[in-house]
């Protein structure tokens, strides 16, 4: 069973106290298949439960707390979707620190390595403390309840579609539509191709344990980002006129590009600054709040070339690429469009959830905004 379903597999464990190695994430001969089996549990207004009869949890300001690494691109959309909506106070985030090990993602940038609000060193503990013998991958995003300190779900394209829908009584004034109910249609069409064929993608090619199973994922992974290219070339944003869940799936994939995919992954034919409707795209949306004031690239360098060992075995991080072109001129406004329709775009990042200076292009990724 594959355990990969986060930016990187943090360490099934299984019962009887054995864990998983870390770092085995190619299967010689096979093509990579994600496990897209998660917690389905839902937070709801009510508490009802999801559409499907997963498991409700109330909606409740302070209840909960959501735990997303910097480094990875899913938990990145939770933390980028809680900023747009202002749901930081009703919600609190814990980040683990780049890598983990065998077991699950760590807490080493807190202080004793301990997240301050669940008094946990790893991940593992919520899982451990809701199923005991939870047999699948420890992965971010993850909403925990911080009262019995269990994990709720770790279904993150759920996540964040219920963050849009379910927590609306605490969303900020000014938040944006990021699923508005007439578009809903044609953005999770673009997000099923997106995913399968981009946000996988990547991990497709990375991943690959023979060279036909790599051959098939790099044409599958050009051919959707060439569409891309072209459906952005005449549109600001992927759908509609305005910054929806689309696009916020999109770019931490994109963010991710050039600083590790390119290489790290070898999806080598183009860099992402070679794509012009692609590149101007992905600054745009860097450069509004929300979204490149969430992104630290020495994090996310450092959790791709020392957690995936048996691909990169010395466990060297590289010094490139030049990332300072994330902060110039991109002139997509001349398609038209507003980002956040006719809301408002976030405040400042507070202080305890700033980017570390140097981490970002050109020092301080708030230099942008």
């Amino acid at each position: 069973m594959n355990q990969e379903s986060g930016a990187a597999r943090s360490g099934s464990a299984t019962g009887g106290g054995d864990h998983s190695t870390s770092g085995a994430y190619v299967t010689g001969g096979a093509e990579f298949t994600r496990d897209t089996n998660y917690i389905e549990d839902r937070i709801t207004r009510d508490g009802r439960p999801g559409t499907g009869g997963e498991p409700g949890w109330a909606v409740e300001a302070g209840r909960y707390r959501l735990i997303a690494a910097r480094a990875c691109p899913w938990a990145n959309r939770a933390v980028i979707v809680r900023r747009l909506l202002g749901l930081e106070d009703a919600i609190s985030l814990g980040q683990p620190g780049p890598t983990h090990d065998a077991r699950s993602w760590t807490f080493d940038l807190d202080p004793g390595g301990v997240d301050p609000v669940l008094g946990i060193e790893r991940i593992q503990a919520a899982y451990f403390r809701r199923f005991p013998n939870y047999p699948r991958g420890i992965t971010v995003p993850v909403i925990v309840d911080i009262c019995s300190g269990e994990v709720v779900t770790n279904n993150f394209p759920q996540i964040t579609l219920d963050f849009s829908t379910e927590w609306t009584e605490f969303h900020r004034p000014g938040a944006p539509q990021l699923y508005p109910e007439d578009l809903r249609a044609e953005i999770d069409a673009v997000n099923k191709r997106v995913f399968t064929e981009v946000n996988n993608g990547v991990y497709r090619c990375g991943f690959a344990g023979s060279q036909e199973a790599y051959d098939d994922a790099f044409a599958r992974l050009w051919t959707a980002m060439d569409w891309l290219e072209e459906r952005l070339s005449g549109q600001r944003y992927l759908v509609g006129d305005t910054i929806t869940e689309a696009d916020v799936r999109l770019f931490t994939t994109l963010a991710r590009f050039d600083a590790v995919y390119h290489g790290h992954f070898k999806c080598n034919r183009q860099k992402l600054t070679e794509m012009p409707a692609l590149w101007g795209y992905a600054r745009d949306l860097f450069q509004t709040p929300g979204f490149g004031d969430t992104i630290d690239f020495v994090q996310i360098k450092q959790h791709y070339y020392i957690v995936h060992s048996d691909i990169n075995p010395t466990g060297v991080v590289p010094q490139g690429p030049d990332l300072s072109g994330w902060l110039t001129a991109h002139n997509r406004e001349a398609l038209g469009g507003r980002p956040f329709g006719d809301g408002t775009a976030p405040g400042p990042v507070s202080p305890a959830e700033q980017v570390a200076p140097g981490h970002g292009p050109i020092g301080r990724v708030e230099s942008a905004f």
